[in-house]
């Protein structure tokens, strides 16, 4: 069994019992069949924020999803009913659970979003190991056009290290933003300085 003392120390003691026994439930769970009910366990996962509180919420739920061994079905199926609190533990969850790229559409799904929290949470370890250079480098000027540090991009230097056209895709960026009188964000120069070492000597 998880030991979900060590992963959320501090949850309180009946929310602890709730979660172990939740989580003993999703290791005993198997797929459901063609129209058959769905496991207990995504109840559980969609409760999770009511009985471990918003603090605790998603650790008990990428739990949940490792406990079950969530194959990319059913994370695609809790990940599309799910909130954004919902979503951001699927994608947590996903360098755990999915070794292949099948799980990229829910990646490519939250980039489109403009909820920050789910931006950041989709560029972790799993996107870096799986994204294409090209959504990748799209990824990470969506990240200064909203705000999101590139701190959240897993990593962030060795993805940009060289890479040329993401170098000339965020000196336009900064070009656009200058000329319409608008601030260029602060993280650019940092990946630059990956992507284009020369940059910071010549500017």
């Amino acid at each position: 069994m998880t030991d979900t003392t060590s992963t959320t120390p501090d949850l309180p003691a009946a929310a602890r019992d709730w979660l172990d026994r939740a989580l003993t439930e999703a290791a005993a769970a198997t797929p459901p069949g063609p129209g058959g009910a769905l496991p207990v366990w995504e109840r559980r996962f969609a409760e999770a924020g009511r009985r471990c509180g918003p603090r605790h919420a998603e650790a008990a739920r990428v739990l949940l999803l490792r406990a079950a061994r969530a194959d990319t079905t059913a994370l695609s199926r809790v990940y599309r009913h799910g909130s954004g609190a919902e979503r951001r533990a699927v994608l947590e969850a996903l360098p755990h659970l999915v070794g292949d790229d099948s799980a990229v559409p829910l990646v490519e799904d939250a980039l489109r979003a403009n909820d920050t929290a789910l931006i950041a949470a989709a560029l972790g370890p799993y996107a870096a190991r799986h994204l294409d250079a090209h959504t990748w480098r799209h990824a990470v000027l969506k990240c200064l056009f909203t705000g999101v540090p590139v701190s959240a991009v897993h990593q962030l230097s060795d993805r940009a290290r060289g890479d040329g056209e993401l170098a000339r895709m965020l000196a336009d960026f900064a070009a656009e933003r200058t000329a319409a009188g608008r601030t260029v964000p602060a993280d650019l120069r940092q990946v630059l300085e990956y992507a284009a070492p020369t940059f910071g000597e010549e500017s």
